[in-house]
């Protein structure tokens, strides 16, 4: 087993040199992008306003190497890798929190942790500064990890654990990986209106994480795609309602969307909350497919932004496509938007009027990995 001890206080020096190593994005942090520092006019109304910093928006996206973050400083480290087995025999470790506990309390090296295959029942949080963890299973259908609390859980407080603290695996560091795993949350679905039920099978909490050929299984809330930059490719993820949450800035490649609504359901639930956030979901050459009449989004936040492109959307559909929140005003300010999408749901005729059908100027900035700065951070 290797030992980590002669790296523990080096890895605590490099961390407080390094102050851009942080945990989440600050993109959003930045003052409103207006044209050469122009004011906004005092009689534009509000959907003129939205317009124009979303134009302005679109033009940064993609130009700019805007990332606030170093080169990655494990790639003078060598990899270091960890197995684990339902077999004492047979691997470093039985559980999976006793691998990730093994490493120091600052971790900058990059660390493969290869599940061999079975049903994990355990649940697993990666605390803040253990960053570089790759997750390695034996294939997305044999290798599995399952809990199944929900929001209504009592905690180790006694009181419920909330929809955060219900995640089956969380993730609070950078630089994170996983490939080829199933992430479950056990719990049922739930009846329609029902309270406390939420049940996250995985939470993503950090920056320039990455996930390959996994699965997300659960409900209500499967994905909490919480905030940060994050990639998602070859995935399969199911759930009922609002399924894919949360205010990160994501893109989605080749994914699987299965919706197990038994009657009305939602894909995802964005939570932009203002303009100066550079956050959003990009879904591109996905699949939506499932039971129930699914809306494409619902508007979580007031200035919520998604987009599907070249995804196929089988007749699960609402034709209305997105959902307001209850909230009229969120019409003014949210951008959902579809770009040569296909099949029976794609249809762009009953689309509320407050979605867009994006031109070619439109969607590019939203249709590559320039949009959550891959080519910075991204490689298998």
């Amino acid at each position: 087993m290797p030992n980590f001890r002669p790296f523990l206080h080096f890895t605590i020096l490099i961390l407080l040199i390094n102050s851009g190593l942080i945990l989440c994005h600050t993109k959003g942090l930045r003052p409103k992008r207006n044209a050469k520092g122009k004011q906004l006019t005092v009689n534009m109304t509000q959907v003129q306003q939205s317009e124009q910093q979303f134009m302005k928006w679109v033009q940064f996206v993609g130009s700019l190497k805007h990332s606030l973050f170093k080169t990655a400083k494990n790639k003078i480290f060598p990899s270091f890798t960890l197995t684990v087995d339902k077999n004492p025999s047979h691997g470093d470790f039985t559980s999976i929190q006793d691998a990730i506990d093994s490493l120091p309390f600052v971790n900058l090296i990059r660390v493969v942790i290869k599940i061999h295959a079975g049903v994990y029942t355990e649940k697993v949080n990666i605390p803040p500064f253990k960053s570089f963890i790759t997750i390695e299973g034996a294939g997305a259908d044999k290798t599995i990890i399952q809990w199944g609390d929900t929001a209504q859980t009592p905690g180790p407080n006694g009181k419920p654990l909330g929809t955060f603290g219900s995640a089956t695996f969380a993730v609070n560091s950078p630089y994170f990986q996983a490939k080829n795993i199933t992430f479950k949350n056990t719990t049922p679905v739930p009846a329609a209106g029902a309270i406390g039920k939420q049940a996250v099978a995985f939470r993503i909490s950090a920056d320039t994480a990455a996930f390959v050929g996994c699965k997300f299984l659960g409900a209500q809330d499967t994905l909490y795609d919480h905030l940060g930059r994050h990639y998602y490719k070859d995935c399969y993820i199911e759930g009922s309602v609002d399924f894919i949450f949360g205010n990160g800035l994501s893109f989605f490649e080749g994914c699987h969307l299965h919706a197990i609504a038994p009657v009305t359901g939602a894909v995802t639930a964005q939570g932009r909350s203002s303009m100066l956030e550079d956050t959003g979901f990009s879904f591109v050459n996905c699949k939506v497919t499932g039971s129930g009449a699914l809306y494409l989004g619902r508007a979580w936040g007031p200035f919520s932004r998604v987009v599907f492109a070249y995804t196929y959307m089988d007749n699960i559909i609402i034709p209305k496509g997105w959902h307001n929140w209850g909230d009229p005003l969120r019409e003014m300010t949210v951008f959902f938007g579809q770009y040569k999408c296909s099949g029976p749901g794609a249809s762009f005729a009953g689309r509320v009027s407050w979605c867009r059908e994006l031109t070619d100027q439109e969607a590019k900035p939203f249709i590559s990995l320039s949009f959550i700065d891959g080519s910075e951070w991204i490689n298998f």
